[in-house]
């Protein structure tokens, strides 16, 4: 297992790493942070932040605090990496998240909402926070309309919904090329079926809930034989652990 101990002169290079200017190879967050910051062309990354029994809120939807003070901290560098956060409608409804980077230095990215039949009412909070942009990404079949303060960029239904290779096109094609899928469950659990997550970050919390929704929802699986085994990284943030694993040949490897 090896160890963050994340300082500014260690982030400061990744932050100039994103935009393109050459980092030392010899940076002890280089392992885990450059292929995010130095990823050129489609990457995608999606980040779960759970507990020990795999858990990311209570029965009952309270899922504050469930990473520890480094996890967040970690979550924020990612975001601060990427062009775009992409998270579900339930999450926007369930969290109301801004998705803005604020434990750690950095930009903030555009944030993304998947919509796809047109649920956003548009008195959410990431509408009026004045943050970075916002789009909203619904189906051609919703109703047209208009969200304060947001983009609205509609695509055609495929047989399980919003294909997220078309997705993960749309924004490339809009310059958001580096992705981070954040939540909620569901979301992330479409992305990595449909083979479009290039690194996979499990960071876990030392608490235990008992009971309440899990950090991926994949369909089930019979025999362990069929169970994704991908290559992973271990970290020790601090007050979380991370599983940093590789789900695709496209970046990264």
């Amino acid at each position: 297992m090896r160890t963050v101990d994340m300082s500014d002169a260690a982030w400061a290079p990744l932050l100039a790493m994103r935009d393109g200017v050459a980092a030392s190879d010899d940076n002890p967050a280089m392992a885990l942070y450059g292929r995010i910051a130095g990823a050129r062309g489609s990457f995608v990354l999606a980040q779960v932040g759970q507990s020990l029994d795999g858990r990311i809120a209570t029965a009952a939807g309270d899922a504050k605090d469930i990473s520890g003070p480094d996890g967040l901290a970690h979550l924020h560098r990612c975001r601060a990496l990427v062009d775009a956060v992409i998270v579900g409608l339930n999450t926007v409804k369930a969290d109301n998240p801004r998705l803005s980077v604020r434990l750690v230095d950095g930009p903030s990215p555009v944030r993304v909402v998947i919509d796809c039949h047109g649920g956003l009412e548009g008195s959410e909070g990431l509408f009026h926070d004045g943050g970075t942009p916002v789009i909203v990404i619904e189906s051609t079949a919703a109703a047209e309309r208009a969200l304060p303060n947001a983009t609205i960029l509609r695509l055609p239904l495929s047989e399980n919904g919003l294909a997220t290779a078309a997705i993960v096109s749309a924004l490339a094609d809009r310059g958001l090329s580096r992705l981070l899928v954040e939540g909620g469950s569901r979301t992330i659990a479409r992305f990595i079926e449909e083979g479009q997550v290039d690194r996979l970050h499990v960071a876990i919390s030392p608490l235990i809930i008992g009971a309440g929704p899990s950090g991926i929802n994949l369909p089930p699986i019979a025999r362990l034989a069929d169970a994704l085994r991908p290559p992973a990284d271990v970290y020790s943030l601090g007050s979380d652990i991370l599983f940093d694993c590789a789900l695709s040949g496209r970046q990264g490897e």
